[in-house]
Order: structure tokens, then C-alpha cells, then sequence
């Protein structure tokens, strides 16, 4: 965006004035009571956590399987492992909880090959909005925030 002081021309790309000298630009408004507001289906963020749980794997083997999906998940916040289940907790953009909700729980199955993850089944979902994380965290209840962020045994 190009701003113009009143009573000053604007030049266009040959150097000619588009508007005479001393000529002020009009400015627009918006009426007084008139608020903006957020079209309704724009992506929000969601924080999603899932849990896992299985036959018991080698440490070393989850450890390096929740690392990869990190990787290849990059909104990945944290996980905590054990041999026998493991919590992920990431952000999703989604239109609604039902589409952050999908995603969430395909995250595992789709991952589970190229992350080398254990043949774990989902055990737990949670998916709450933006404003819902934060005031469970004002609030003293609810997980801390992921900090510090990555892989970390239980």
C-alpha cells in the first residue's frame, strides 16, 4: 500500500503526476457502529492430544520413531514415551474440531510406516480450541505447556 500526504501528487511509473498539485486524496471510512468480524470458516488452531498404546517395544526404537514423526509432522509440540504407549501433543489448523479430529486420528496410521512407529492402537483424543488451552493454563489446570519441546521419555 502507497501512501499519499494531502496536497501532494502521486507519480505514476513515467514520472507524470496523476493528480494535480495541491489536489488532496479522499479518504475513506467506516460507519460508526459497524464492527468487522471473522468469516466463519477460516482455519483456526486446535490443540490436539493423542494417545497411544500397545504391545511393549524396545525404548530406543519409539524414542527414534517419535522423533521421525516429528520430522515429518513439524507442528509436533512434544511426546512423551514409555515401551508400551506414548502422548503426542501438537497444534492443528482446521476449519472445526470434526476436521481437526480426522486429522488427528489418521495421524498415527498414516505415519506408521514411513515413521517406523509401533503397531499401537489410539487409546485417547482430545482436541480443544485455542482460547480453551490457554485458559486451562491461566486457570492452573490441564498439561503445562509442552515445554520443554521433543521426544521425552515418561
Amino acid at each position: 500500500m502507497r501512501r499519499v500526504r494531502p496536497g501532494t501528487a502521486s507519480r505514476s511509473a513515467g514520472g507524470a503526476s496523476s493528480r494535480a498539485a495541491g489536489e488532496e486524496r479522499a479518504l475513506t471510512s467506516v460507519a460508526a457502529g459497524d464492527r468487522y468480524e471473522e468469516p466463519k470458516d477460516l482455519p483456526r488452531l486446535w490443540h490436539v492430544t493423542l494417545s497411544v498404546s500397545g504391545q511393549e517395544a524396545p525404548l530406543q526404537e519409539v524414542r527414534r520413531a517419535l522423533e521421525q514423526l516429528a520430522h515429518d509432522h513439524p507442528f509436533l509440540l512434544t511426546s512423551r514415551y514409555a515401551g508400551d504407549h506414548a502422548e503426542i501433543r501438537y497444534w492443528e489448523e482446521a476449519r472445526d474440531l470434526h476436521d481437526a479430529a480426522a486429522v488427528a486420528l489418521r495421524l498415527w496410521g498414516e505415519h506408521r510406516q514411513s515413521a517406523g512407529l509401533p503397531p499401537w492402537e489410539i487409546v485417547g483424543l482430545e482436541v480443544i480450541d485455542r482460547e480453551t488451552y490457554h485458559q486451562r493454563i491461566a486457570e492452573g489446570y490441564g498439561l503445562p505447556p509442552a515445554s520443554p519441546v521433543g521426544v521425552h521419555p515418561y
